[in-house]
């Protein structure tokens, strides 16, 4: 039996050699001969280390990521090859990523060589922990939160997917999400003219922070000229800390009044909050630096929620969209600390659509497409079996009508809203979510106030429904970055990894896939007149497609929040879908493992 060892080890290369060969190298496709047989490899020249590297191919993608399985090495000056570790062969690709161009910055790099390793260590460690705590498989047909818990692998296409520099390991136990543990929120009590709250909804935030704490929000002292601050533990803790905050605390202005009120969860992005009785998750920001960056929630951000929230309204988005649906920000609530932007109090308070047995069926599309466990079959995998025998109709036929429907309710409704308004939605796979309960995609959704990009093209338009969308810098960009933005977190993000887990799973050939997604786009282009279309004919049309580099935004040690390194943070791949293959007409048979 595999030990979880081997397969966080198998699992933390698998993210990292992927990255590598998009933004380092792509190495070269060979077949390795051995005693045991011949299977497909990557072998990548290493001439720094006077090293050759090959590891095999166990599954191959055209849009997704590749699957690895054994290595070898060799001496450039010996023809012998070698089995290696996994993480040996790791180790040498960050070691070569470094050596190809250090001119003047020795000492700098091998700093952040060294952070790198350290990273990549730490999210094997914790991939090898939450493998040993996984739950046996998912209930079906599953719930949201039980889907949100459920991401051991994290994110693909990230060379330290599981990386969590800032939470210890008995901390894990309550604030991971993948360990399932249930916490009480800290309430802290402010004067009223230390805080700053807004809210889009005729409820005000401080009376939304109230209602957490049920029928008996007195219990806690609460003064007629003070306001609740809730916090996650982990922040309270860390601003406890802080010097000008004790003393806030001397003067009488904040009170840390200690953990209060009903339990909650952590969701996949750690620090957004659920409770299955409340009408509101909280995302707060942690002291904890999660993949790239320290999470922190930025007063634009906050305000842009609230914008967005009232913008969304304005358009009467609700009633032209029946299958998908935008979960929105509309209220915050902070301390403000004179002199500085933030005082790490910030709370955006998210609209809870899956309270009290209403999130059944509802995945987010990470979960859907992850890699499962050894000798188990994926999320997605178990819904498409499921509903062709229930059903009674060919897999292959299910697969394409189960794209098609998702199609319908998580692509072609976000490029319409771009098309109608030229807002983009920042849509990666763990921002969305489907209704599978029923087996086929009904409802998508769509969470994320840092996610909204508004169109310069269309300023005048949105500003005339909200005219504060105009003073909030983060929310307007060129249509060019917007197209690229898009086009990364919608298809590269989230579409390829739903048609690359149907390849790997053996359940749809990615070509046949690949051609109905283009099909779906050329209907967008022609039912389309604005930016929806234009952004249609940018991923139909273009050789390549923009990618997310985030290893080398890891090596050279960028938070991606908190720098103007906006031109490092793309880099484009070649498209698939303009691969030969997905440009021919469709055949009548597929290429389907039954």
């Amino acid at each position: 039996m595999t030990s979880s060892r081997q397969i966080a080890e198998t699992a933390t290369f698998q993210s990292f050699a992927n990255c590598y060969l998009r933004e380092v190298n792509p190495g070269t496709p060979v077949m390795h001969r051995s005693a045991g047989g011949t299977c497909d490899s990557i072998e990548w020249s290493l001439p720094r280390q006077q090293m050759i590297l090959r590891v095999e191919v166990t599954s191959s993608s055209i849009c997704g990521p590749l699957h690895f399985g054994r290595a070898w090495g060799r001496n450039v000056s010996d023809p012998s090859w070698r089995p290696m570790e996994l993480m040996s062969a790791l180790h040498m690709l960050v070691q070569a990523a470094y050596r190809q161009d250090d001119a003047g910055q020795t000492d700098a790099l091998r700093g952040f060589e060294l952070e790198l390793l350290i990273r990549v260590l730490e999210s094997y460690q914790q991939t090898a922990l939450y493998i040993d705590k996984a739950l046996p498989g998912p209930k079906d047909p599953g719930e949201f939160l039980e889907a949100e818990q459920s991401l051991v692998f994290g994110h693909w296409l990230h060379p330290t997917p599981k990386s969590r520099q800032g939470m210890t390991y008995w901390q894990q136990e309550s604030y991971a999400p993948e360990l399932r543990g249930r916490f009480q929120l800290h309430y802290f009590a402010a004067k009223m003219d230390h805080v700053s709250h807004a809210s889009s909804r005729p409820a005000q935030a401080p009376d939304i922070v109230r209602s957490l704490l049920g029928h008996n929000p007195e219990g806690l002292g609460l003064g007629d000229d003070e306001f609740l601050l809730p916090m996650h533990p982990l922040q309270a803790e860390a601003l406890l800390l802080v010097p000008r905050i004790r003393a806030m605390q001397q003067s009488g202005i904040l009170r840390h009044l200690g953990p209060a009120g009903s339990l909650f969860s952590a969701t996949s992005s750690v620090r957004t909050v659920y409770g299955a009785d409340e009408d509101w998750m909280l995302k707060f920001s942690l002291p904890v630096r999660i993949t790239n960056s320290v999470r922190l929630n930025r007063r634009q951000e906050l305000e842009a929620g609230v914008a967005m929230a009232r913008l969304i309204d304005r358009i009467g988005f609700s009633k032209r969209s029946a299958n998908f649906r935008i979960i929105q920000d509309p209220a915050y609530i902070t301390l403000d600390l004179p002199g500085e932007s933030e005082s790490g109090f910030e709370v955006i308070l998210r609209e809870n659509p899956f309270s009290r047995d209403r999130g059944q069926g509802v995945i987010t599309v990470a979960a859907l497409t992850a890699d499962p466990l050894p000798q188990t079959p994926s999320r997605l995998e178990k819904l498409l079996r499921t509903l062709a025998t229930r059903e009674a109709e060919p897999l292959a036929d299910v697969c394409i009508a189960w794209f098609q429907r998702y199609l319908d309710c998580a692509v072609e409704p976000l490029i319409r809203l771009y098309d109608d308004y030229g807002i983009a939605l920042e849509a990666h796979q763990q921002n969305s979510l489907l209704d599978v309960g029923a087996g086929y995609p009904s409802v998508s959704y769509y969470r994320d106030n840092q996610g909204f990009y508004l169109s310069e093209r269309y300023r005048s338009l949105l500003s005339s429904y909200v005219p504060e969308t105009g003073t909030i810098p983060s929310l307007y960009f060129p249509e060019s970055e917007i197209r690229d933005r898009f086009a990364y977190y919608l298809i590269v993000n989230q579409v390829f990894s739903v048609i690359s887990r149907m390849g790997h799973d053996g359940l749809c050939d990615e070509v046949t896939l690949l051609r109905v997604l283009r099909n779906h786009l050329e209907q967008c282009s022609r039912a389309m007149t604005g930016a929806g279309r234009d952004f249609a004919r940018h991923v139909l049309d273009l050789p390549t497609i923009a990618s997310k580099a985030n290893l080398t935004t890891r090596l050279l040690n960028v938070d991606e929040l908190q720098s103007d390194h906006a031109p490092i943070l793309y880099r484009p791949v070649q498209n698939p879908l303009r691969a030969p293959a997905a440009l021919t007409a469709a055949r009548t048979s597929h290429a389907i493992a039954s």
